[in-house]
Order: structure tokens, then sequence, then C-alpha cells
């Protein structure tokens, strides 16, 4: 069995058809445990997939990044390099690099810039780092796969810092608050939108690429 990681319920729509998908929600607390019981039940590797924040200028939304390792303030952890090598095969055009784990979003440029500077990293999310932590702990093979959906130029407005609910689905009422408290972010909201839809997209295209079990090859 695959264990699959994913931030949002419209993640997990598009790549969990091939294993037992975990959505870790706006609240990362209970994932190490929650992948734990997966392995516990029979998982035989996990794998971070996903949308994330670009950290380095240039790489556009919409671009796969595979990783080579998942760097944090707590370790860094070098991705299953066969896994990876499979879905490089599968996806060309991909981006192989180093991703890094964020306990919380980074929505300012001036922060995606420092964090590209302390980690090395191109891209930044919210799971990968927890995820490899625990895959380690049990054991298991790691792999990570994410697709740009803000670039490193583009500040996320207030109201998609608060858009995620820790069931991984859109908070609206949330979102409505936020517009209405400060509605001169309105246009910020739209290219984030955008952008979102952009990178979900793709992540769809990079999962019909890779097929059953997300080109892990240890399933068989």
């Amino acid at each position: 069995m695959l264990i699959i990681v994913t931030g949002m319920q419209r993640e997990a729509r598009i790549v969990g058809r091939d294993g037992e998908v975990l959505v870790a929600g706006g609240d990362n607390a209970g994932l190490a445990a929650r992948i734990d019981a997966a392995a516990r039940r029979g998982g035989r590797a996990v794998i971070s997939i996903g949308i994330g924040g670009g950290l380095q200028p240039g790489l556009a939304v919409g671009q796969a990044v595979i990783a080579t390792e998942i760097v944090s303030r707590r370790a860094r952890r070098e991705a299953d390099r066969r896994w990876r090598d499979a879905i490089a095969a599968r996806l060309p055009e991909a981006v192989t690099d180093a991703i890094a784990g964020s306990d919380r979003i980074v929505a300012a440029p001036a922060a995606k810039a420092a964090l590209r500077r302390d980690s090395g990293a191109v891209l930044v999310d919210m799971e990968s780092h927890l995820a490899a932590q625990a895959a380690a702990a049990c054991g298991l093979p790691f792999a990570a796969l994410r697709v740009v959906s803000d670039d490193a130029a583009h500040a996320l407005p207030p109201a998609a810092l608060v858009a995620i609910g820790p069931n991984g689905r859109v908070k609206i009422g949330a979102v409505l608050r936020s517009l209405a408290a400060r509605p001169g972010q309105i246009p910020g909201l739209i290219r984030t939108a955008r952008d979102s839809a952009h990178a979900m997209a793709s992540l769809r295209r990079c999962s019909a690429l890779l097929g059953g079990g997300l080109a892990c090859p240890y399933l068989g």
C-alpha cells in the first residue's frame, strides 16, 4: 500500500486513487502519527505530493519539482533515489532539486528569498518535511513531487492564509471575512486562485503520467 500525503482535499482527489491518502489540512498536528498508523496497516512507501510555493526566481507556476532532499530547520532528509529517478523518467520536464519544509505558509517574497538563501531549496510546502521524517522513522522509502502554485515574486494575500481548514477544505466563511476586512486584496486573491487552478491542472497531468502507484518501484 502506498501512503499519499497531501495538504488539501483538492490535491487528494487528483492523486489519491492508488493508496491511502492522508490530508494534513491547515494544521499538521498528528500527521506523523497518522503516517505511522498507516505504515502499521501495511504501508510500504510514502509520497508527499501536491502544490507548493516557489522559492527560486524564474520557477514558473505549474512547474513540477521532484525532491532530491527535504530541508527543514530540524534536518535534511534525502529522497529515495530509485523512486526519484522513476518519477523523473516519466516527467522529463520536471525540475529535480531540494524542497523546503515549513510549519507555516511562506507568503511574502522577502520571506521566500530568505528561505531560498538559507535552505538552497527551490520550493516550499508544509507537509513534506513531516512526511519525510515519519517515513524515516518507519523505515519506509520516501519521495516528494510538488507543483509551483505561487512564484517567488508573488505575495499571497491575507485571505489565502486562512483559506484551508484542518480537514483540508476551503473555509469560505474565513475567506469572505478576510475580504470584507481588507477588500483591497481582491485582485491578489483572484491571481492566487488562477495560479492555483493552473498548478492543479499541472498536478493532474503529472499524476496521469506517473500512472498506477505514482511510479513507486516498491509496490510490486
